[in-house]
């Protein structure tokens, strides 16, 4: 099929690749490096698709993300549909398949066009909030209708057949935009050794560049861009991203990248191993915001018909694609760009009708260009109207007072099928203001430019900057700015030679007035994609929105996904005249993420890559690393596992380890147990609510055991809390659970019970912890420290405060291991030098460093749990045995006590602890294995429990473990079985679940 509106020669298209393609049902043809858009201009296609309330024909208007109408279905399978796709954005490929997203039976000739010329009338701002009110029952019904005739795309009925991934970067400098001001801040921030990421939404990196009839050292300057591109490739530090839209701008620098990796080369990825599209996590130091600029278009009536287009659009599909969008071209401007739409008109041989131009006196470069090609300029005027149906006409053209707001003179008819207008240009502002940060009016700019958000710095025309030579400034500007603030010392970096055109000012045209009424006049629309009007706007001001959020929400102003891109200054403009107030006062509404669309299965890809999880140190970390200790993850801490000597295995060591600390004495980082500090004078009812036992009579310097449980009776933390105060509190929690249990604490404070002083803060990070346990902690920690350690003055569970190798420290006398114990806590920047300190004992007491596998031993030998381990979110205290622990006669109810006497909690069958003690010495019972009565019943077996701890004890001499079983409590003596997969079955016997010292006479020495 021949391509009417392909120009022989231009563009970047390569005209030796055709490429075949389907859109609604009938084929064509494009080249390699074409958009489905530009495609279509190229073979004459004018409708794309039926509007959103009034199902009116549109065409493609814009070039880019700004598109409103030409929004599509793709895929040439269930499967592979994907809706709601700008075919401005979308790469042409062979064998693509695209559908309008509504008119039916198709989108020439619409049933529910007629629809929407009789009864537009009726369908003002708001109506479906006036009109399908009653009955109530009938909502759903209206709304599934409303939906079908507002022509949205569907989701796919069949499984994707593509992959999706995340990954998380870092980097110094996150450029969002690789146009000129992008590119030169790019270039100087790599050349300063700086970590680089660049993205771009196009096919291409270059931005307008890629289209400009500009120079650059008197080279076309495509050039200028193809070597700065190479030059990034090439370093090691710099990430190029096109086909990647920054598409959400979070709190810290946190931006999210959508990278399109294969929807350029099919509708599902040619390779089942390929990623279809990618999410980056960004984190940045400091982001420079180059996103440029949208050109708005005029507001005036039957904008909205087939032909109407962007003057920039109309530029870049001729000389980016090679294709002119019609034949016979009129131009309505308020700045000289419009002009260039013109110039590349007339260069591809078409006929320029006219350029209208609302400025009395155009004296720009641009202008003289277009006078000296025979083009006729209609200056002081304006295209109030767009005559055609389903293509432009004519464009109907008079004389304007912007001030009055009104036509003057006699209107004169232009034929004519494509009009372009150009109103001015609006900085992209979007991501700035995802963070909240409203954009700032620049009256100079006749625009909204960014407002101050930390870190980032806008270039270009994203800060209302647009001569080439002053764009480049201002990206080089920006990336020595974003460098001293990240330390580097940034290169002298020449840029290129831009020339300067002599323009006239431009001036603000949003609306050209017509020769009636606005709510009179036919439609001028504001926002294509919604189909919001002028006289919509002027409607909603009436009723009383005179805020511009209410506005946009009654209107549907800048809803869905093109978030105002073309129309919200015009729409706000428009507002501000009917409310006699200026722009700045009217304001402007925020944009939020999404900037454009994203499948959700890139939101739900697989996480590739280093996942970004902060990892943290203990103030010791160096000092186990120079041990040779072995680290495992708990919670986000690197904690020492164990400490190898020489060729020792993991056992060999723990076995060591465990018989230091029993027979002598052993030392272990205990800082990255949670520390909340809890303040208040109700800081004791708090406690006595969220634990199961009382705290009222808890002393001074005293500390207790508490559990905690969820509202359903269920075990979910445990720790020790010290009385520093008679308000003064100091809650330890496990590693993993520190950060929830303060979301917990603050849940039920704000939620349940504020009336209550109390206070919360985490000093988890503020000290640090050395556990020294063992027959000889008392001698060791006598060698440094000015505290009374005698057993009469400093008893178990109590906390005393003094010096501790010349540092203030506190000191708490509690044990997870059974043996004395001492906790020392010093604020976190003297830690290295008090646990050096004891190891200069280390030859005297035989001081061993021990790791969190030894401690589990040692734990395990006295019975007590470790919530996550040991239970499971189905475990009571009583399930534990730990009955001692609840105090069901406390004055007010506590978290789980209700839940604690149902009849299921109080069920005799329910799993209890208990230790396990495996008939040969030699076995180390498996975790997680399950327990059985019976091992000669046959599958499935009837599972009474499960092991949830397991260890070889050197100290005991044999394997034992804990273990939850059914009715355990009752069942010491008895033997169980583990039948394990290998077809072996361990023969256990049921035993207390406290296998050394079950007195407790070792850690009250």
């Amino acid at each position: 099929m021949s391509q009417p509106n392909r120009l022989a020669t231009g563009g970047s298209i390569d005209r030796s690749k055709p490429l075949n393609f389907s859109f609604n049902g009938i084929r064509y043809t494009g080249y390699e490096g074409d958009t489905l858009a530009s495609a279509l201009l190229a073979n004459g296609v004018d409708i794309v698709n039926r509007s959103f309330k009034y199902s009116r024909p549109r065409g493609i208007v814009a070039a880019g993300a700004a598109e409103p109408n030409a929004v599509v279905q793709l895929g040439s399978t269930e499967a592979a549909q994907v809706p709601n796709v700008r075919a401005t954005q979308q790469a042409l490929y062979e064998g693509l398949s695209a559908r309008s997203t509504n008119g039916w039976p198709n989108v020439n000739n619409d049933a529910m066009g007629l629809m929407g010329k009789l009864g537009g009338p009726m369908m003002g701002p708001g109506f479906y909030y006036k009109t399908f009110m009653a009955p109530a029952s009938m909502w759903m019904t209206y709304e599934k209708l409303i939906r079908k005739a507002a022509g949205l795309g569907r989701a796919p009925k069949e499984k994707d057949p593509d992959i999706y991934d995340h990954y998380n970067r870092h980097c110094d400098l996150l450029v969002i935009g690789a146009g000129p001001a992008g590119l030169s801040a790019a270039l100087i921030a790599a050349r300063s050794g700086a970590r680089v990421i660049l993205c771009d939404e196009q096919e291409a990196l270059g931005g307008s560049l890629l289209d400009s009839a500009d120079s650059l050292d008197g080279q076309p300057a495509t050039q200028w861009v193809e070597s700065v591109v190479a030059e990034l490739s090439g370093m090691d530090d710099v990430l190029l991203l096109p086909r990647t839209t920054a598409n959400g701008y979070h709190d810290h620098n946190f931006v999210t990248l959508h990278e399109r990796r294969t929807e350029h080369l099919a509708d599902t990825a040619p390779d089942k191993n390929q990623v279809r599209s990618r999410m980056h996590h960004i984190r940045a130091r400091q982001v420079i915001l180059a996103t440029g600029a949208h050109e708005r278009p005029v507001v005036y009536a039957n904008n909205d018909v087939p032909g109407n287009m962007l003057a920039s659009a109309v530029s870049t599909y001729i000389r980016r694609y090679g294709v002119a969008p019609g034949n016979k071209l009129v131009v309505t401007t308020a700045n000289d760009s419009g002009y260039q739409a013109a110039l590349d008109w007339h260069g591809a041989g078409r006929e320029v009708v006219a350029v209208v131009d609302c400025r009395t006196n155009p004296e720009g470069d641009l202008v003289k260009a277009a006078r000296q090609k025979g083009i006729r300029i209609i200056t002081g005027s304006a295209v109030f109207e767009g005559k055609g149906s389903k293509r432009v006409t004519a464009a109907r053209v008079a004389g304007v007072d912007l001030q009055a707001f009104k036509l003057t003179g006699t209107p004169e008819d232009l034929p004519c099928d494509t009009i372009a207008s150009s109103g001015g240009f609006s900085p992209v502002v979007h991501l700035s203001a995802h963070t909240g940060v409203r954009p700032v009016w620049d009256d100079e700019a006749i625009g909204f430019v960014p407002g101050l958000v930390k870190g980032m710095i806008p270039a270009g025309g994203a800060n209302a900057i647009y001569p080439l030579a002053d764009v480049l400034k201002s990206g080089l500007n920006s990336a020595v700015q974003a460098l001293t603030a990240c330390g580097y010392q940034p290169v002298e970096t020449k840029l290129p030679k831009a020339g300067r055109r002599l323009e006239s000012t431009a001036v603000a045209l949003f609306q050209v007035p017509h020769l009636k009424p606005t709510t009179r006049a036919p439609k001028q629309f504001v926002d294509l994609q919604n189909d919001v009007t002028a006289a919509g706007i002027e409607i909603a001001t009436r009723e009383g929105f005179e805020s511009i959020e209410h506005v946009k929400r009654y209107t549907a102003l800048g809803f869905g996904t093109d978030q105002g891109k073309l129309g919200n200054i015009n729409g706000m403009a428009i507002a501000a005249r009917v409310l006699g107030q200026t722009i700045p006062e009217t304001g402007t509404t925020v944009f939020r993420p999404n900037y454009t669309g994203i499948s959700f299965g890139a939101i739900a890809g697989r996480h590739c890559g280093d996942l970004f999880d902060p990892e943290r140190y203990t103030a010791m970390h160096a000092w186990h690393l120079a041990r040779g200790a072995r680290f495992e993850d708990v919670g986000q801490w690197k904690r020492p596992w164990y400490f190898p000597l020489g060729n020792e295995t993991m056992h060999e060591a723990v076995a060591r380890e465990c018989l230091a600390v029993r027979e002598k004495v052993g030392i272990l980082d205990a800082s990255t147990l949670g520390k909340i500090d809890i303040q208040g004078k109700d800081s004791r009812e708090f406690l006595a609510r969220v634990y199961t036992n009382k705290w009222a009579q808890l002393g001074l310097n005293k500390c207790r055991y508490g559990l905690m449980c969820k509202d359903d009776g269920m075990v979910m933390d445990d720790g020790v809390t010290t009385c520093l105060g008679d308000d003064h509190f100091l809650m330890t929690t496990t590693t993993g659970g520190a950060a929830g249990i303060l979301e917990w604490l603050e849940l039920w404070h704000q939620t349940e019970w504020p009336e209550l002083d109390v206070y919360f803060n985490s000093v988890t990070d503020h000290w640090a912890t050395m556990t020294i346990t063992g027959p000889r902690a008392r001698d060791l920690l006598s060698e440094i420290t000015d505290i009374d350690l005698s057993k009469d003055n400093f008893k178990f569970m109590e906390c005393r405060e003094g010096q501790v190798a010349d540092v203030p420290a506190r000191v708490y006398r509690i044990s997870f291991t059974g043996e004395l114990t001492y906790e020392i806590n010093v604020q976190a920047n003297y830690a290295m030098h008090v646990w050096n300190a004891l190891f200069e004992h280390e030859a005297k007491y035989g001081l061993t460093p021990y790791g969190t596998e030894t401690m589990h031993v040692l734990r395990a030998e006295k019975g007590f749990i470790i919530v996550g381990q040991d239970t499971d979110g189905s475990v009571t205290p009583e399930d534990l045995g730990m009955q001692w622990c609840v105090g069901y006669d406390k004055p007010f109810s506590w978290i789980g006590k209700r839940a604690l006497t149902r009849p299921d909690t109080r069920r005799k069958d329910r799993k209890q602890m208990v230790g396990l003690k495996p008939v040969d010495p030699t076995v180390v019972l498996q975790e997680g294995a399950q327990i059985v009565l019976d091992p000669n019943q046959s599958i499935p077996m009837k599972m009474m429990g499960h092991v949830t701890s397991s260890y070889y004890s050197s100290t005991l001499g044999h394997g034992f473990a804990l273990a939850l079983v059914v009715g355990g409590a009752e069942r010491m003596g008895e033997k169980v079985y583990m039948p394990m997969a290998d077809g072996k079955v361990h023969e256990a016997e049921i035993v207390s679940p406290v296998f050394l010292d079950p007195k407790g006479e070792r850690q009250n020495v």
